[in-house]
């Protein structure tokens, strides 16, 4: 694609560098922000400076937010005795939204993936069985995706802290089969979170 401007490549080349932006969707999304005036482009250029620069992850769960610790882990009213855990932080909003879980979260940072070169020590699973090696938490419940990457992790997830007296469960399988967590509507995601069961090898 050859374009008038070295300006607009670059930018068209940024643009496209994100997941699902293909070449002329970039385009089509550069041409709009150049009819923009130059206050629009300032807001819009700081917020995701201030995006990058401002965010933290929080020191418990792993969280994306604003403090060191996230609003959910501040939360006096949550369960803590309870951990989801989760492939990301879209899991996280996808649960939330069902309004069903009152407990915490522990973001794993992705899943189990040799094809993709992800690996055990490539997520936070260290993190996760330091929480419950400190005796509170009583349920922790695989909240990953029924993939055979989420599948994969949940039975490594499994030998690591099962021989912790805790319970271990799954969620039911209202949620289909090779479906991202994230994509099920709030209606099955919840029942499948109330309708858990026993994780069993």
């Amino acid at each position: 694609m050859s374009l008038p401007s070295k300006y607009l490549d670059r930018a068209v080349e940024q643009l496209s560098s994100l997941p699902g932006i293909g070449k002329r969707t970039a385009l089509r999304m550069a041409l709009q922000l150049l009819k923009r005036d130059k206050e629009e482009i300032a807001a819009f250029s700081h917020s995701i400076i201030e995006l990058k620069g401002n965010t933290l992850e929080c020191e418990v769960c792993n969280n994306i937010s604003d403090t060191p610790k996230c609003a959910i882990c501040s939360n006096s009213t949550r369960d803590n005795s309870i951990i989801c855990v989760v492939e990301d932080i879209r899991d996280i909003m996808a649960i939330e939204s069902t309004q069903s879980f009152k407990g915490l979260y522990h973001v794993l940072g992705g899943i189990i993936s040799p094809m993709d070169g992800v690996g055990p020590s490539d997520l936070y699973i260290d993190s996760l069985v330091d929480r419950i090696s400190e005796g509170v938490v009583k349920e922790v419940i695989f909240a990953l995706s029924p993939t055979m990457e989420g599948d994969t992790t949940n039975f490594y997830l499994y030998k690591k802290i099962s021989n912790h007296d805790l319970l271990i469960t799954t969620l039911s399988r209202g949620v289909s089969v090779g479906t991202e967590l994230q994509y099920a509507d709030e209606v099955t995601l919840g029942r499948s979170l109330a309708q858990r069961q026993v994780f069993k090898m």
